[in-house]
């Protein structure tokens, strides 16, 4: 079985994981994609056999909605995180901050943050993280395929992003700061596609449960 679950801010990939194993009852239960815990929308479960399915639609592009905060940087590139740094603010305009997003469409490399599951030697990052451990992470291949503005309120940004497999959109908002003569962070992070998979056809974990009881009865 393959679920589009939508996940709540607040939990960890493995927390719904979990959930789906106890409802389910299912020995064999993954995530296709792992997602941050203040972020929510999409994650894709698999159940059993169809766990197999999790590495093709882990691969696929992923769709995003943000927003950033400019002005303190955090440690974790989130609002989770401790305030490293403060800076003020440069004059805007949307068509400025549109120019700034449009740089980052296309081919680039992306170095993955501490504070993430990415492993480096066999170790999670965020593990080393918290022990005020920091060690080199090399680059990745990213794609932006389309990035655009939404909103933009004095210091807050609200963007939405179409990437590849592999992009932290905390990194790229922590960028899109940088360029344009500031420091930020992200208070918002929505998944809203992975592949085909849509945050309009996404279930939360009630609404599953619901469905998952009405189909044994």
């Amino acid at each position: 079985m393959i679920i589009n679950l939508y996940k709540p801010v607040g939990w960890t990939s493995f927390d719904a994981v979990k959930k789906l194993r106890n409802i389910t009852r299912e020995k064999k239960v993954g995530h296709g994609g792992t997602l941050d815990p203040f972020a929510e929308g999409v994650l894709i479960i698999g159940t059993g056999g169809d766990t197999k399915r999790l590495t093709d639609i882990s691969a696929s592009s992923k769709s995003y909605r943000a927003v950033l905060q400019l002005g303190k940087a955090t440690d974790t590139l989130d609002l989770t995180g401790t305030v490293t740094e403060e800076s003020s603010l440069p004059e805007l305009s949307p068509a400025k901050i549109e120019a700034v997003l449009n740089s980052f469409i296309g081919e680039q490399k992306q170095i993955p943050p501490m504070y993430s599951a990415k492993r480096v030697g066999g170790q999670r990052l965020y593990k080393l993280a918290r022990k005020n451990i920091s060690i080199k992470r090399e680059p990745v291949d990213i794609i932006i395929h389309l990035i655009e503005l939404i909103e933009w309120n004095q210091n807050e940004i609200e963007f939405s992003c179409h990437c590849s497999k592999g992009t932290y959109i905390r990194v790229l908002g922590s960028d899109i700061a940088l360029k344009l003569g500031t420091v930020g962070h992200l208070t918002r992070l929505i998944r809203t596609s992975v592949g085909d998979h849509t945050v309009a056809d996404s279930l939360t974990i009630d609404e599953f449960l619901t469905k998952w009881k009405s189909s044994a009865a």
